[in-house]
């Protein structure tokens, strides 16, 4: 499994949302400009966000986006999901897999199972909040 840069900018956004909260709404240039990732690729990542139900956009004078829960019921885990999708380190463990024929013979799925298994458990125990700035 590797993390792709849709993966981290998708958490440095969260991060930013995160710590910018008591201004209700952030503008996406305004997050694009801090992070330093192009608008273009932002108007990309956010509807993903968004469609998870991560964050909530507002249009218009006043409009931008926001958290929809606290930065401690968000998990790295489930913020990776919505921008890569499954996490799987192999194919056939993606949610979507075809069921393969080899699979109940397979010498090496319990290995794969166990890998996804401790990254999922991994990233999914470290919460949004543990990544921001404590100052």
């Amino acid at each position: 499994m590797m993390v792709s840069t849709r993966g981290r900018y998708a958490l440095r956004v969260m991060i930013d949302m995160a710590e910018n909260m008591s201004r209700c709404y952030v503008a996406m240039k305004e997050i694009a400009a801090r992070q330093e990732i192009s608008l273009k690729y932002l108007e990309k990542i956010l509807p993903d966000l968004v469609d998870a139900g991560l964050v909530e956009g507002l249009h218009g004078r006043n409009g931008g986006y926001r958290l929809t829960r606290s930065p401690e019921d968000y998990t790295v885990g489930e913020i990776l999901r919505a921008a890569e999708g499954d996490l799987a380190p192999v194919a056939c463990l993606c949610e979507d897999a075809p069921c393969c024929d080899r699979a109940p013979d397979c010498r090496t799925r319990p290995l794969w199972e166990g890998l996804n298994a401790r990254i999922s458990e991994y990233l999914d125990g470290i919460k949004l909040k543990d990544l921001l700035k404590t100052e």
